[in-house]
């Protein structure tokens, strides 16, 4: 009697003992599931921000270009302007530059 009531414990056991295992598989399972779900999703982000950086990168240049046409430009005005000056104030009893 005590043999059998024994090896009735051992079942019970195996059996509790499998459920575990297989709750522990599943959930194994699930932690695989979303570690691949998550690196195809850092992967995705990875190339947006690499697309966005081109972007950045493209409007830097084509603002640089610019801003140096424009400083070129500002540095020509600035040029015509001294010699319009420096003919003016030669020509001091023809033209008269008044402020105000």
């Amino acid at each position: 009697m005590e043999k059998e009531h024994l090896e009735v414990i051992l079942e019970s056991i195996d059996s509790k003992f499998d459920l575990v295992l297989e709750g522990h598989e599943t959930l194994n399972q699930k932690i695989d599931d979303l570690a691949k779900r998550t690196d195809e999703r850092f992967d995705l982000v990875d190339i947006k921000i690499d697309t966005l950086n081109d972007k950045i990168d493209t409007v830097d240049k084509k603002l640089t270009k610019r801003i140096d046409g424009l400083n070129d430009k500002i540095d020509a005005v600035s040029v015509d302007l001294k010699a319009h000056r420096a003919d003016t104030e030669a020509h001091h009893g023809v033209y008269r530059v008044k402020e105000g």
